[in-house]
Order: structure tokens, then C-alpha cells, then sequence
């Protein structure tokens, strides 16, 4: 039932298992139903209508966070396929990352981080955790979808270690604290590979596909990327292949042709790494001192250079800045009110609370806003503001 080919794949057949026992399935491995599980998520639907980059966007053809975390998957499945890892357990890790994320994206989570200082701060990863271990209850027996520990560990590590000579230092969250005590996710390694290429599958999609949704948004035009060379030559190669095609097709290829570049370099690096660190398992993969699944150094650079054309150019646009800052304040309004006014949550949220403005009631607070759409949050604060609450 395992069907990836490489040694230092992940084996379902030897998962580390769930915090709570439930019999097997006869027809799945566990990362297969952990899959279905994330894909059957609340959380997932709601992902439909969180921003990406655009707030609630007019269009109907700009990504939104389901949109990109369907193209994540795609991407770290075929890098998974390539590298002869679990592809489940990569689709798994790929579908859920983004869980965590408010409404409003990165202006959303800015927000609540600063409502929440007093109380540990949020932080999206953090809150996907919450998501998938506490907040998603629809089994009679637990709190959340009880997945299997290879998974919570890819989410918990998505950006790498959390502890130890490999992390960045910062304190450790506090659901991800928590559930380490009951549930050891060996926070000072790095994450097994499938969790390593589902990262950079996310940075694949995200610079990409930001770029193209630029695109669509009039932010650039082709002329903006002289800045980054190899976009640049991308382009130019595609408007000299078809100079009679429209822009709109220039775009599209180019973007196809430089998604493709960077699987490709993933592919490349990766083996050399593999090769060079010789594991004979997936533990093994964790205990290095590096991530094996990586850009090469000349991909890096570049990915680094597209990265900073899409903030001084599109991140930063005034139209985006004007759209964020506004969402910052509307998140801040929602949390100080129902922090202070708990009595108008729902009831089965209002039942957990204890008294306003505690940390307690912020926590749930907190909660309760980093599940909504953008578009709820949007006729929940104009509710209040027009006192129709």
C-alpha cells in the first residue's frame, strides 16, 4: 500500500500513527485518509472565499487561497512523483498549509497578531494547527480530524524547525507548544521530505501565480520585468515564438515555461542532495542539518529577485496597500468588539467564552474571526458599524 519507490520515502505502513487509535481503513493508507479528511474540512470550503492577494476581488478569475492551494498541490505532487515520495501525504500537507490564514491574508493575520500580543500572538501556521487538531469537530470521539503525526508535523514545520540550532529563535507558538507535550512533533528537525516539497511547491505557486494575477490586475505590463532578468528572457522568448499572439498568451506560457524551470531545478537539486547525504529512510532525511528538497543557488537567486519585483511592484501598489490597510482596521474593529461584547457570538462559540476581554474570550475571539471569508467579515463589520447587530 506504500506506492512511493524511494527508500527515504515516508512509508505509511510505518507512520508514527494518530494521537487518538481508530481501527485502519481496508482500502486506505492513513495519508489517504488524512487527504480526504482535509479536502471534506469546513475549513477547506472556506478557503473559496479568502484572499490570496486581492481582497473579495470583482473579478471571478484572480486566485483566492483554495484556488492556490489546488495549484500548491498540483505542483507538489508532481515534484513528489519525480522524487519518489508519498504523494498522498505531499497532497495532504499541500491542501491543508493554508488553513490557518484569516480573512484578508497576510493584512488579516498583521491584524490579529497585534489584538492578540497580550495573549501569544497569532500566527497562521500556529492556527492551522488549531484548525486540524481542535477547531474541525466533526467525529463524536475528538476534537478535530485526529491526522495521522506525519502530517500534523509537515503542517507544525512548514517553514522548517521550531527549536534548536536550525530555527529561526522565535518562541514556539502555543498550540503548537501544546500539542508537542502531549504529542511529540520533534520540533528541532527539520520535517520529513514530502513536507520539504510541499514548502516549495508553495513558493512555486505563489511567486507564479502572483506574477500572472498581476498580470490580469494591470499592475505590470511585460516592460516592468526588465528588473529580473530571467523573467525577463522568459517573456521575450515567448513574444519572439509567437509575435502575433496576445499578451494575455505571453503571459500564460511564460509563466507555464518559468513554473517549469523551477520544478525542473527542484528535481536537479534535490537529487544531488539526496545523493550526497545517501538516507536510507525518511528519519534520516529529518536528522540532517539542511533540507534536502531546495532551489539550487542560482534558482534561489532568482526566486529572490522575482520575489522582491512582486513587493515594491505589486504588494506594494497603492491600489493593494489602500485594500490591506483597510482590512487591517477591519479585523481590529471585529476582535474589539465581540472581544468586549462576546454575548453577540454565535452560541456554540458564546458557550466557550468566559468573561470579556479575557484571554480566554480572545482566544476564541480570535478563533472565530480567523475562520471567517472575507466576505463574511466584510457584512459582519458593516452589521456593527450600522448598529444592525
Amino acid at each position: 500500500m506504500d506506492g512511493a519507490a524511494a527508500v527515504y520515502a515516508t512509508k505509511a505502513s510505518e507512520s508514527r500513527g494518530r494521537q487518538h487509535n481508530e481501527p485502519e481503513s481496508r482500502r486506505r493508507t492513513p495519508f489517504q485518509r488524512d487527504r480526504d479528511r482535509i479536502i471534506h474540512a469546513t475549513a477547506f470550503r472556506r478557503l473559496k472565499h479568502k484572499t490570496q492577494v486581492f481582497i473579495a476581488p470583482e473579478g471571478d478569475h484572480f486566485r483566492t487561497r483554495l484556488t492556490h492551494s489546488l495549484e500548491v498541490s498540483q505542483i507538489a505532487r508532481s515534484l513528489s512523483r519525480a522524487l519518489g515520495l508519498d504523494e498522498d501525504l505531499t497532497e495532504a500537507l499541500a491542501l491543508a498549509h493554508d488553513f490557518g490564514h484569516p480573512p484578508f491574508g497576510h493584512a488579516g493575520e498583521d491584524a490579529l497578531d497585534r489584538a492578540m500580543a497580550s495573549f501569544g500572538g497569532f500566527d497562521h501556521n500556529d492556527q492551522t494547527l488549531r484548525v486540524l487538531h481542535r477547531l474541525e469537530n466533526r467525529y463524536p470521539n475528538f476534537d478535530g480530524l485526529n491526522l495521522t503525526w506525519e502530517t500534523l508535523e509537515g503542517v507544525v514545520k512548514h517553514n522548517g524547525p521550531l527549536r534548536g540550532p536550525y530555527s529561526d529563535g522565535k518562541p514556539i507558538p502555543p498550540s503548537i507548544a501544546a500539542l508537542d507535550r502531549e504529542f511529540p512533533l520533534d520540533l528541532d528537525t527539520f520535517p520529513g521530505p514530502e513536507a520539504q516539497v510541499a514548502a516549495i511547491a508553495d513558493d512555486i505557486a505563489y511567486n507564479n501565480h502572483d506574477l500572472d494575477d498581476g498580470f490580469r490586475a494591470g499592475i505590470f505590463v511585460i516592460s516592468d520585468l526588465a528588473g529580473v532578468p530571467h523573467v525577463a528572457d522568459v517573456f521575450e522568448a515567448v513574444r519572439a515564438q509567437y509575435p502575433a499572439v496576445a499578451e494575455t498568451r505571453v503571459v500564460h506560457e511564460a509563466v507555464r515555461r518559468l513554473i517549469g524551470e523551477m520544478v525542473e531545478d527542484v528535481i536537479a537539486e534535490t537529487l544531488q542532495r539526496l545523493v550526497a547525504a545517501q538516507p536510507s529512510n525518511a528519519p534520516e532525511i529529518r536528522q540532517l542539518d539542511h533540507p534536502v528538497v531546495a532551489f539550487s543557488p542560482a534558482m534561489s537567486e532568482k526566486e529572490r529577485a522575482l520575489k522582491a519585483l512582486l513587493y515594491s511592484r505589486m504588494y506594494r501598489h497603492d491600489a493593494v496597500v489602500a485594500e490591506t490597510d483597510r482590512a487591517r482596521e477591519i479585523v481590529a474593529e471585529l476582535f474589539s468588539y465581540l472581544v468586549n461584547e462576546p454575548r453577540y457570538l454565535p452560541e456554540e462559540w458564546r458557550r466557550e467564552t468566559v468573561q470579556p476581554d479575557t484571554e480566554g474570550t480572545a482566544r476564541i475571539v480570535c478563533d472565530y474571526i480567523a475562520g471567517m471569508t472575507d466576505q463574511f467579515a466584510l457584512r459582519l463589520h458593516r452589521r456593527i458599524v450600522e448598529g444592525k447587530f
